[in-house]
């Protein structure tokens, strides 16, 4: 997908608004994205998908795995291309408010097994602080694999990029761009009194 201008084509593929939000990692942002309806059309979303599945075959892996929602219907999809064995993780709690990262993901049980010694890509359609990754990479460990790589469709900023690259897991993405989030006690817009949203809260994603 060179030669074109590929964050503002994903972009085109689902809606977004300004305010003031609680994103599910705790820390807080001025743009949220509604992306539901980005697999309602798989024809549309085939293109990103190729080019992140392309990015992914070298590290050979047995696995994908990928946070519901986005991230499993992603991950299912990059399964199949690559002919890997296909997994999830469903959010088992919240975060707290103010809470940084406490979100918790769990494989089913009937898929614990199947994880163990195997190489595995974490994928999620867009990753920006990483809230949802990091806890499937962490549950994936704790079943004994070995997550080789982490991809998305785009990532916003660096927060969750920092932490795979922190633990020497390589991070994939078929766009980049710039994304600003602050901790709840430096939030320039909580300082401004602009109400805040929690689309952190159980069944906002």
């Amino acid at each position: 997908m060179s030669g074109v201008d590929v964050t503002a084509l994903f972009l085109g593929l689902v809606s977004g608004r300004r305010g003031h939000f609680r994103l599910e990692s705790g820390h807080h942002g001025r743009l949220w994205f509604d992306l539901d309806p980005l697999f309602a059309e798989p024809r549309r979303v085939e293109p990103f998908v190729g080019a992140l599945s392309a990015s992914l075959r070298p590290y050979e892996v047995g696995a994908v795995c990928g946070p519901l929602l986005g991230g499993a219907f992603l991950a299912q999809l990059v399964a199949h291309a690559l002919g890997a064995d296909f997994c999830f993780t469903e959010r088992v709690n919240a975060p707290q408010a103010d809470e940084l990262y406490g979100a918790s993901y769990r494989l089913p049980a009937a898929l614990r097994a199947r994880v163990e010694g195997k190489r595995v890509a974490v994928v999620d359609d867009v990753m920006s602080a990483g809230s949802s990754l990091r806890a499937t990479y962490e549950e994936l460990q704790a079943h004994g694999a070995t997550v080789v790589a982490a991809g998305a469709l785009l990532v916003l900023g660096s927060r969750g990029a920092d932490f795979f690259a922190g633990h020497a897991v390589a991070v994939e993405a078929v766009a980049r761009d710039d994304y600003q989030t602050w901790e709840p006690h430096v939030c320039p817009l909580c300082a401004n009194g602009v109400p805040l949203e929690d689309v952190a809260a159980p069944g906002v994603y």
